[in-house]
């Protein structure tokens, strides 16, 4: 933490965050968080990794009570703004949280809940008219704990310290080239590692601005394009789809203000999920820019980025990123050969610590000599990875074959009719697993017997879906990912 402090009096007079129309200085965050910081001690010298959850707006308020933790000596729990209670609960639990943190609209979700179990509860905004002395904070305590998916179990906590967190951050602004010039508009959801790490964190490490949308607006992200307020941008799949749709909907002369501001933009960077080569390539044509296609997850932050300069490759996910090692191994974790699928493997500063309070799953998810399993299977394609997909959902496995579900979803995407889909393997006795497609059609329905003999003319035939399953859209999690353990249950 001590980093981004220093940074940040450096930059003491720089535009660092701009939300609800209004501009906040470096020198201001510094002074709140530590105003913040010096309110969750309450006499206290150090919080002592205290955990402390909270439930705040995108904005000033949620940096500043962010950094107010970790100056504090706390462990950040962002809690998810869309979940329900109950997952909220698991959470605050799981941590054994001694304090939330909630905006003013959140109070009555968790008030009682806090009652209940004699949690302090702070309501925001807050008001502290002296400072403490703060405590040093060493680069292996534990800043930060972000909650997984939980698709086949309870969701497990992912331990980062602040040294994992620094190494995340200087390895891609290093990357991508990030400087106090830059300015990144954030619409992601911030319990989550893309929009903490990749945009707000990496822009308060640079000295850049980060200007906050409280939510996924498309005529809100085109007004700040225009306005030229902005130079890079990141986003999902999902945000670039419906961005899409937007921009084709508008008239032609509204397209030509817009694609002629994006084309001044430095770096539109797209993660989270795959990117299907059909978004990346009409994205193009509007905007001017290949959008850059990185690789991590919630436990490693970044490991793998297509280059900032050089050629970016659709359906690749690039080079290993500054200080990240990666390997491709067999399921005995034996390096495999160059064009031969394997487990992605990550090991350097930037892997996490630990599950939260779960030592097995922590020893599961690591190799004996050190390397984080992070369960994708990709492929090195010319000296780019290619993910193939997640190992338990992604890859299936019929009549011995092992399937990219990705590489179906690719082709489905170029119907005439298919407006998006999703690929699973479903249980089946005789082949294992058989390959099914749930699809989203651009028209009231879709002949599936002509789509089936379609696909036989562009892939083999084992690798061609059995079932077809057409609906109105696909099931997502907050990040935009499609929840495919979900999918397998509408078969």
């Amino acid at each position: 933490m001590q980093d981004f402090v220093d940074r940040a009096g450096v930059y003491a007079n720089n535009i660092a965050i701009i939300s609800d129309e209004t501009n906040y200085t470096y020198g201001d965050l510094l002074r709140r968080s530590a105003a913040f910081a010096s309110l969750l001690l309450e006499g206290q010298q150090d919080l002592k990794e205290s955990r402390v959850a909270f439930m705040v707006d995108p904005g000033f308020d949620y940096v500043t009570v962010q950094w107010g933790i970790w100056r504090a000596g706390g462990i950040a729990v962002s809690l998810c703004l869309t979940h329900p209670l109950p997952s909220l609960q698991y959470v605050i639990e799981d941590t054994k949280t001694s304090i939330i943190v909630v905006s003013p609209q959140y109070e009555s979700i968790l008030v009682n809940l806090a009652r209940t179990n004699g949690i302090r509860f702070i309501v925001l905004p807050f008001d502290i008219t002296h400072e403490v002395e703060l405590p040093t904070i060493p680069g292996d305590r534990r800043a930060m704990i972000l909650y997984t998916s939980g698709t086949t179990s309870l969701p497990k906590g992912v331990v980062t310290t602040h040294r994992n967190l620094l190494a995340q951050v200087v390895s891609l602004v290093k990357a991508w080239e990030w400087s106090s010039s830059d300015s990144i508009l954030n619409i992601l959801p911030l319990h989550h590692v893309h929009g903490i790490v990749n945009v707000v964190s990496c822009a308060l490490y640079s000295g850049a601005s980060c200007r906050f949308l409280p939510t996924f607006d498309a005529a809100a992200v085109f007004a700040v394009f225009k306005s030229d307020a902005i130079n890079l941008f990141m986003a999902v799949p999902t945000i670039y789809f419906k961005l899409i749709a937007s921009f084709e909907s508008l008239p032609t002369e509204e397209q030509v203000v817009l694609s002629t501001a994006m084309k001044k933009f430095r770096l539109m960077v797209s993660g989270s999920a795959a990117l299907p080569v059909t978004v990346m390539e009409r994205w193009k044509k509007i905007s001017g820019h290949n959008l850059l296609e990185r690789y991590g997850m919630t436990e490693i932050g970044m490991a793998i980025s297509n280059p900032y300069k050089g050629e970016r490759r659709a359906g690749c996910v690039g080079l290993p990123l500054p200080g990240v090692q990666v390997r491709l191994a067999d399921e005995s974790f034996r390096q495999v050969q160059e064009g031969e699928p394997g487990e992605v493997l990550v090991k350097g500063e930037n892997v996490f610590s630990e599950y939260w309070n779960k030592p097995e799953a922590t020893a599961d998810s690591f190799t004996g000599d050190g390397w984080f399993k992070t369960g994708d299977i990709a492929i090195m394609d010319n000296g780019y990875y290619r993910i193939m997909g997640r190992n338990s959902v992604d890859i299936i496995k019929s009549g011995g074959y092992k399937i990219s579900a990705l590489e179906i979803e690719e082709v489905l995407r170029t119907h005439p009719g298919v407006k998006d889909c999703a690929v699973v393997g479903l249980e089946n006795e005789e082949w294992g697993e058989l390959v099914a497609a749930a699809l989203v059609a651009n028209a009231e329905s879709i002949d599936t017997v002509a789509l089936n003999s379609w696909m036989r003319e562009r892939m083999p035939a084992y690798r061609v879906p059995r079932q077809y399953l057409v609906i109105s859209e696909l099931p997502r999690n907050a990040m935009g990912k499609v929840t495919k353990n979900e999918i397998k249950k509408l078969f």
